[in-house]
């Protein structure tokens, strides 16, 4: 039973992060806690120092014992400062470690996630489990730790002396203490579920700032501004009513604790004076020390009894931490991977069948060869599986059934790190991070020097335009490329996978967001690119894809048609079709 008991209590989430966090952040709690012993010691022992000190001041004989008794003061004091001193420091330092920690945690946990992860699942959401379980996991240690530790040794320390110096009025005490708990108790009831509503409504607090900040252009365009308001305002105002609640549960324990502490201070005021016991008065010295153990308990009593709120109001978004923590990861690598060889660069895929999580198949027993050295393009309408073709070859999925392979190794068994080297991408949603021109580039291949950057930059004739912004390649260029139009960006993508030098380059409507004038540009670069690399081109308009040595149309997640555009022209076909409505003259 107690080994059970003991399971289920490290399976929990507090109980887990408690066995996580101090069993490798031991020695900082544990010297933290040192630490506080010293300090519950030290309290315990001003309440116990009250006897000589009145007794000093009003005893004749004791006179002489002054000084004594005063140096013991400071020191007492002084052990206190320093030991609280340590203690702050130790616990900071211990409680920022658990931060870290878990954020490095959740944050490898969420690249190891697939893509479709972070298209199911709202960045806010993300945001929320990555910076508020973190800081909950750091402030629940906290309470538990000075809690148990500091504040608990320290009443039972001053709870001695009140016993020591007037047994029969502490029991006074006692009838208080579980009073106070059951109030508590009382309380906590409704504290998890409104922090479980309050956290979804700080959720929508980040995604209305985020979907501001990605769509302002729309939501001026279409006067959305007041719709925008309106979710922001109903947002913080579900936050605030949900705060106040918990505040309101939260400082329900103070006022019931002093209470509580001035109906017993009252009560002893009132016993003092009475002769309860017949046996020898009580001195000035040993009520004044009661008395003072009976007013420093107060406090640690009080912490002790909001403890349970604190606690209750943490699990909650550490349980979020912890259900993400918790996620399998949907792509891993065999156990022992292998490096996937330098080879010619041919991709096979060999009776693939591939469907989305709960939705149908999209490719079905899909048999396909891109020959290495050669320029294949996907064409057909959208949603036929073209870019779930370039998320199999990625490894952003596994196939449900068949197997995906490069050079004759399938992809299941090899290494990320050499699959990706080998893959160099361009898509029609250009993704650039927020600093320079510079650095984004070298993204492509970090060990890059400056001159090899600049080469590729020319190649995808975006050095001129580089050369004009205020600082050449060292300019920031915003968040996601903010500062660049659309064909800037685009052509800076092209510069990255012209600098990666891959044998593998997959292109996404690569030139779809370029003028005419820089698409030509960019084809030429594109053309000498391709020179000997496997290259898959998905394209709409096919005036990008006609000097393709194989063209393969897609529909239904299947490969319709296959050829060179002379034969697919002359197969009057799907193709064919297309072909004519982009490029047949009006009444010709």
């Amino acid at each position: 039973m107690i080994k059970e008991t003991l399971a289920n209590w490290r399976s929990s989430h507090l109980g887990r992060l408690l066995s996580e966090s101090l069993r490798k952040q031991g020695w900082l709690y544990g010297v933290a806690m040192v630490a506080m012993i010293v300090v519950a010691a030290t309290t315990a022992g001003t309440a116990w120092m009250m006897e000589n000190i009145v007794n000093a001041m009003t005893t004749p004989e004791m006179k002489s014992q002054v000084y004594l008794i005063a140096a013991a003061v400071v020191g007492l004091f002084l052990s206190k400062a320093v030991a609280s001193y340590i203690q702050s420091i130790f616990l900071a330092r211990a409680g920022n470690r658990i931060i870290a920690v878990q954020q490095e945690r959740l944050y490898n946990k969420l690249l190891k996630r697939g893509v479709g992860f972070f298209a199911e699942t709202e960045s806010s959401n993300l945001l929320m489990r990555v910076t508020h379980g973190a800081q909950a996991a750091r402030r629940l240690i906290d309470v538990m730790v000075t809690s148990f530790v500091r504040d608990a040794l320290t009443l039972v320390g001053l709870i001695f002396v009140m016993i020591y110096q007037e047994p029969v009025l502490s029991i006074l005490f006692f009838f208080v203490g579980p009073v106070a708990l059951l109030s508590v108790r009382y309380i906590l009831k409704g504290v998890r579920s409104i922090m479980q509503s309050e956290m979804k409504a700080l959720s929508e607090i980040i995604k209305v700032l985020q979907e501001t900040s990605a769509g302002i252009r729309v939501i001026k365009v279409f006067a959305l501004e007041d719709n925008m308001t309106d979710r922001m305002n109903g947002a913080i105002r579900s936050v605030e009513k949900r705060a106040n609640s918990i505040s309101r549960l939260q400082s329900i324990a103070s006022p019931l604790m002093e209470l509580l502490a001035g109906v017993a201070i009252a009560g002893v005021l009132i016993i003092s004076t009475l002769d309860i016991t017949g046996g020898e008065p009580t001195s000035a010295g040993q009520l004044m020390s009661f008395i003072t153990a009976l007013l420093m308990a107060y406090e640690p009593a009080k912490r002790l009894s909001k403890m349970r709120v604190v606690i209750e109001t943490a699990l909650v978004p550490v349980g979020m931490m912890f259900e993400l923590l918790d996620q399998e990861d949907p792509m891993v690598e065999s156990v022992n991977p292998e490096k996937l060889k330098s080879g010619p660069g041919e991709i096979r895929l060999n009776n693939v069948t591939f469907g989305y999580q709960g939705e149908q198949k999209v490719i079905r027993d899909m048999n396909l060869t891109f020959e290495a050295g050669k320029t294949t393009a996907l064409v057909g309408q959208s949603g036929g599986g073209k870019s779930t073709i370039f998320g199999l070859i990625m490894r952003f999925y596994d196939p449900d059934q068949g197997k995906v392979e490069i050079d004759g190794q399938n992809l299941v068994d090899v290494s990320f790190a050499s699959l990706r080297r080998k893959i160099s991408y361009v898509g029609q949603d250009t993704f650039l991070f927020s600093t320079t021109v510079m650095e984004n580039l070298r993204f492509a291949r970090p060990g890059a020097t400056d001159e090899e950057v600049i080469e590729a930059a020319k190649a995808a004739h975006a050095d001129v335009f580089i050369s004009q912004l205020p600082n050449g390649y060292d300019t920031q260029v915003g968040e996601n490329g903010a500062f660049l139009s659309g064909g800037q960006k685009q052509r800076l993508a092209i510069a990255r996978a012209i600098l990666r030098n891959a044998e593998i380059l997959l292109l996404d409507e690569a030139t779809s967001a370029l003028d005419a004038e820089s698409e030509a540009l960019v084809k030429a670069a594109l053309d000498k690119l391709t020179e000997n690399v496997t290259t898959i081109v998905i394209a709409h308009r096919l005036s990008t894809v006609l000097q393709a040595d194989t063209i393969m149309v897609v529909q239904d997640g299947e490969v319709i048609e296959q050829g060179n555009l002379d034969a697919l022209i002359e197969h009057n076909g799907t193709f064919r079709q297309l072909f004519d409505q982009q490029f047949k003259l009006p009444g010709s």
